[in-house]
Parts: C-alpha cells; sequence; structure tokens
C-alpha cells in the first residue's frame, strides 16, 4: 500500500530516514549525523511542509519517496522527486515502481516536470527512474563528496505534457 505520510507517521520516517542516509550515505545530500541529532519534531515538521510517500507492505514502512513543488515565481511550474529510499527486503518487488509512480501521479496534478537526481553509480535507480518515463538531461559532476570520494549525479525529469518532452539530438 502507497499513502501519503503524516506528522503521525514522524517515528516510522524518522527511522527508515536515518536506516538509509546511514546505508547510502553517498546518495543523499544530508548526513546521517546531521539527521540523528534531530528531534522527532523537525520529522514531523518535515512531513507537514513535504508529500513524502510511504510503501507499507504488512503495516511495516518499507520505502519512502518525497515531493515538493518548487517555489520561486518562474520554477513553480517544476516539482522534484527526493529522498527515494525502498528497503532491501522490499526491492525487487515492484515497491520502487509504485513509490515513483505515486509521485509522479501526484506531481501531474501540480507541476509541468518533476526532476530527480541520483547518483550516476546507481544503476538500479537509473533503470527503475528511465522506466518509469524519466529522461536524462545533464550531469553534476563531483557534485557529493562523501568520505574523501567525489559522486557524479544524473539529472533527469519527467514531462507531462508531451509538448515539452525533449527530443533526441
Amino acid at each position: 500500500m502507497i499513502r501519503l505520510l503524516t506528522p503521525a507517521d514522524a517515528a516510522l520516517y524518522r527511522a527508515i530516514r536515518l536506516e538509509a542516509l546511514a546505508a547510502h550515505p553517498e546518495a543523499f545530500g544530508s548526513t546521517l549525523e546531521r539527521e540523528q541529532e534531530k528531534p522527532l519534531a523537525w520529522f514531523e515538521e518535515r512531513l507537514t511542509m513535504s508529500d513524502v510517500f510511504g510503501a507499507f507492505i504488512a503495516d511495516e514502512l518499507v520505502g519512502t519517496a518525497g515531493f515538493y513543488r518548487e517555489d520561486g515565481a518562474k520554477t513553480a511550474h517544476k516539482g522534484v522527486l527526493w529522498g527515494m529510499f525502498v528497503r532491501p527486503e522490499a526491492r525487487k518487488s515492484g515497491t520502487g515502481r509504485l513509490l515513483v509512480n505515486a509521485v509522479a501521479a501526484h506531481a501531474a496534478e501540480r507541476v509541468e516536470q518533476l526532476q530527480l537526481v541520483v547518483v550516476s553509480e546507481n544503476v538500479p535507480a537509473l533503470r527503475l527512474y528511465a522506466a518509469a518515463g524519466f529522461i536524462e538531461y545533464g550531469r553534476g559532476v563531483k557534485a557529493l563528496k562523501f568520505a574523501g570520494r567525489y559522486y557524479d549525479e544524473t539529472l533527469m525529469v519527467m514531462f507531462f505534457n508531451e509538448s515539452d518532452a525533449m527530443q533526441p539530438r
């Protein structure tokens, strides 16, 4: 089951978010050290300020993906998929695709395009996003630095109006 998380889900969200940051520190802009010090109220506020979807299997939160809309006057037509994570036991079950589809359906009612960034070495995620309809439009070279190592990011976008879709070069 996929549903929007509410502030009442903050403890569940905090646990999976910290697990994601610990398991894949190279994949997120934030760090475990930064977020593990935050009080539960911080996670409640995050669930109020952003639309975060949760994937549940038998009442266990096994995946999350967030959405926010840009708020600038010239960027409000764009949304961002962020914080995507699926616990290892739920991978290869279709959970990731269900989360991406839920965020995309939600975004399609609010923005013209949905963007994301993913560490370029994360081949399973790149495949998932491409299969869902995202296309690569750029690369952030040395975009993240963790433990003395740089990671490139692949920038991807999904357009909801076919006339806006990027054409092959």
